[in-house]
């Protein structure tokens, strides 16, 4: 939780917190969502919002702690299992990521008979994250039944399940079909569109994986993860330059997003991107940017970069991205 939030005492901060996702600003929305499991901590949807929101702000530590804390007051909350499974992913937790999809399928009433007997625990969050390939195969398979038990209509969850189940396993192909084909129900899911694109990129097709990144921040122009992201990508074309605008595009939203007018700080700004801009930087030898870097100035770097100030709304176009991210 940020100490300084200066949304704390927002009389009604979980709905504020919706009204600012819905504007694409999701640092603020972050903070409101903190405010509001502060003041009703038994509340598992703040909690649902506030990890989701952690996720899409490029901090999966964050989103896993506040998804765990959802699930311990709701633990058959399905969109927070499947969130869970992703940040996990992210983080490089397989073990836990598979545990949790497994989960996700014992929750949900319309394919529960696939796994029989009690329903599993949460996994710990500290304990041996490698996978067990006869353990991601059965749950694989799991999921492969769920996607047949209704052929002729899609289940966008389920597919999204294999997608992370297949990235898991270094099957991206598979995991970009799964994904095509949620999104063939929900086109319009900037999510889906990011997870796409991390799997192309994983998968080594990074031009691909940029025109997916587009699509997603043409639905959402706020979304922070998928510009990070698009960043990525582009260093894996060698695209430097344009890299660099893509990641400060990301920290001025996270910078700007402070709920309150001139409160921006840099610590809301997460330090994995500004290590790609520090890794940027070299690749483009501006040296003489290494104190700006150093000192996280934004104001100097917006300026040799040409980013104006006010980018909440932009939208601009082989390191790996995050899998599902």
């Amino acid at each position: 939780m940020n100490d300084d939030n200066p949304l704390i005492d927002h009389p009604d901060a979980f709905q504020e917190g919706l009204q600012r996702l819905k504007d694409g600003d999701i640092p603020s929305a972050v903070l409101l969502f903190e405010a509001a499991v502060q003041k009703s901590p038994e509340s598992s949807e703040a909690w649902l919002f506030l990890g989701t929101s952690q996720a899409e702000n490029e901090n999966d530590e964050m989103a896993i702690s506040a998804l765990r804390k959802c699930l311990d007051l709701d633990p058959t909350n399905l969109s927070a299992l499947m969130a869970l499974s992703v940040s996990y992913t992210n983080e490089s937790l397989q073990k836990q990521a598979c545990h949790v999809l497994h989960l996700w399928l014992k929750a949900n009433p319309k394919y529960s008979h696939l796994v029989p007997g009690a329903a599993p625990q949460l996994p710990n969050h500290g304990v041996m994250s490698f996978m067990d390939s006869g353990v991601h195969g059965d749950v694989c398979e799991k999921y492969m039944q769920a996607a047949r038990l209704f052929p002729s209509d899609v289940d966008p969850d389920v597919q999204c399940g294999l997608g992370v189940l297949f990235n898991l396993s270094g099957e991206y192909d598979k995991a970009a079909d799964c994904f095509v084909a949620a999104l063939g129900v929900r086109p319009n899911d900037w999510q889906l569109w990011n997870k796409l694109g991390a799997t192309l990129a994983n998968g080594k097709q990074s031009e691909r994986a940029v025109q997916a990144y587009h699509k997603a921040l043409e639905l959402y122009p706020g979304f922070i993860r998928s510009r990070y992201n698009l960043g990525i990508s582009c260093i894996n074309l060698k695209a430097y330059k344009e890299a660099a605008e893509h990641f400060l595009t990301a920290l001025n939203l996270q910078s700007s997003g402070r709920g309150l007018p001139g409160s921006a700080s840099r610590n809301a700004m997460s330090e994995g991107i500004w290590s790609s801009l520090r890794l940027v930087v070299s690749f483009l030898d501006r040296q003489d940017l290494y104190n700006a870097i150093y000192d996280n100035n934004l104001e100097v770097l917006n300026r040799e970069f040409g980013i104006g100030s006010s980018v909440g709304n932009s939208s601009t176009g082989e390191t790996q991205d995050e899998t599902s991210r």
